[in-house]
């Protein structure tokens, strides 16, 4: 399956942000279970982080970056990528 990766940037105030977070971290652990490879995390030095997520197609990807609890609220803003893997 394709790779997919969500770069996002916080777009609330961190007390709004951080009541989405428990049902974002919910949400991509569903995605594991689902298949879907997903991993989560945040930048060290600014506000914002990343998605690294497998779908069948960019319609899938799109559809899963919009059920996104932190999506969903308006928390982030995003931009989705297809990633071309060439080494693992």
């Amino acid at each position: 399956m394709p790779t997919f990766v969500k770069i996002e940037e916080g777009k609330v105030d961190k007390s709004t942000f951080d009541q989405y977070v428990p049902a974002h971290q919910a949400y991509v652990k569903d995605l594991i279970a689902k298949g879907h490879k997903a991993k989560t995390g945040y930048w060290a030095q600014l506000g914002g982080g990343m998605l690294v997520f497998e779908a069948a197609s960019m319609t899938e990807a799109e559809a899963i970056v919009a059920a996104d609890p932190l999506v969903k609220n308006g928390c982030v803003k995003y931009k989705l990528y297809e990633w071309k893997i060439v080494v693992e």
